[in-house]
């Protein structure tokens, strides 16, 4: 099985979800740092829409200006562009497969895609 992980080595959760990855034997993984090689705006939008959240939803509100921002209550689209122009602002750990995407908060949230 492939799996991608949209990663940011300094967030404990998408270390752990990570861990949980490479100790698996039967996964092929590519890791992406999210914030050295961030995403598309397609890119996003088909991972949001395949985890079936909104984007609004994988706003990662801890730690950056958001919320100064109006994002949380900002239409999708607004979202996605300040995701792709700023993308400390995407929630992580990101994990796409063969069987789904998800926002892997908690960790063991990869498990219902393996």
């Amino acid at each position: 099985m492939k799996a991608t992980i949209w990663h940011n080595p300094k967030c404990g959760t998408s270390r752990k979800t990570l861990a949980i990855l490479e100790n698996l034997s039967k996964v092929e993984l590519t890791v992406v740092e999210y914030l050295k090689d961030p995403p598309s705006r397609e890119k996003l939008e088909q991972l949001y829409k395949e985890a079936g959240i909104a984007p609004q939803e994988a706003l990662r509100l801890r730690g950056t200006d958001a919320e100064e921002r109006g994002l949380p209550h900002a239409d999708a689209a607004s979202v996605l562009e300040a995701m792709v122009a700023d993308p400390i602002l995407i929630e992580r750990p990101l994990v796409e497969t063969d069987k789904g995407v998800r926002l892997c908060r908690p960790q063991d949230r990869v498990l219902e895609i393996l």
